[in-house]
């Protein structure tokens, strides 16, 4: 007698938790990568993302889950970035360098402070979307969700700062609390997807269907999406070739959203329009 079809599908849960995750996590990574490629500061997306491994490395040093501890170093990394680039006599690109230097050596501190969970370190470096858990997966849609209602909710002061901050500022939008916000946002972005991209590998998912999203669109709205669209792509898409080729899924993803951006790239409405603008509102 064969076992009832929910039974059948058990030992297929985990890609079910896969595919939530790279649902949730490819629309975040996207979505933020949107507006660091906007704002000009793709180097932040490396930084946040060293950020949140030193800080998910310390977690497991202090005995405590490595994600709130990943939070906890990217929103101060997120942070320092303002102040140095705002009242320092640096440069954001200076400034975030600084940063992501200090965080690569805490990291390699913390990792050979570890005395054990050497695993799951490495694990949190390179990420595993096939073993996420259910409590993972509903943190990713949790922190979804809230995404969806802080850009709901300001979307027009959001999008002023990352695309004019100068004429923000004119306007009268506080452009300093916005543009605080926005980092501290990225660094949320980025811890919460840490365990299952990996701190090496999300920085690729965040740019690359911001960039290809960029290729095709014209207002910073549809951008949004095409780029959700993009980033879930190419985690399924990711996700079913190393599930049948036995691939590491993080690096298949990874190249998938290279893939993706290279033929927007190729065949962009840009290369053939040379009145092609920026996304406007």
């Amino acid at each position: 007698m064969t076992a009832p079809w929910p039974e059948v599908l058990v030992p297929y849960a985990y890609l079910a938790r896969a595919a939530l995750a790279g649902l949730f996590g490819g629309g975040l990574c996207a979505v933020a990568g949107v507006y660091i490629v906007t704002m000009r500061l793709s180097f932040l997306g490396v930084c946040l993302s060293h950020g949140a491994f030193a800080g998910a490395l310390f977690g497991l040093l202090a005995g405590i889950h490595p994600v709130p501890g990943a939070i906890a170093f990217s929103l101060l990394t997120a942070a320092g970035v303002g102040p140095l680039a705002d009242r320092g006599e640096v440069g954001p690109d200076t400034a975030i360098g600084i940063l992501f230097s200090l965080m690569m050596g805490l990291a390699f501190l913390f990792l050979g402070l570890l005395p054990a969970h050497r695993e799951e370190a490495l694990g949190l470096l390179w990420g595993n979307i096939l073993t996420v858990s259910g409590a993972e997966v509903a943190m990713l849609a949790g922190t979804t969700l809230g995404m969806l209602a802080v850009i709901i909710l300001f979307f027009k002061e959001i999008q002023s700062v990352a695309c004019h901050r100068d004429v923000a500022r004119a306007t009268g939008v506080p452009d300093t609390v916005v543009f605080y916000g926005i980092l501290c946002l990225l660094g949320v972005v980025m811890s919460v997807t840490l365990p299952s991209i990996g701190g090496l590998l999300v920085f690729s998912l965040v740019i690359n269907p911001a960039a290809a999203a960029l290729q095709w669109c014209r207002r910073f709205r549809t951008t949004l999406l095409v780029a959700a669209i993009l980033g879930v792509g190419c985690c399924w898409a990711g996700l079913a070739i190393s599930w049948w080729f036995s691939l590491p899924a993080g690096a298949t993803i990874v190249l998938v959203s290279t893939v993706v951006f290279a033929v927007s790239l190729v065949l962009s409405p840009r290369r053939r329009n040379t009145r092609w603008t920026v996304p406007a509102t």
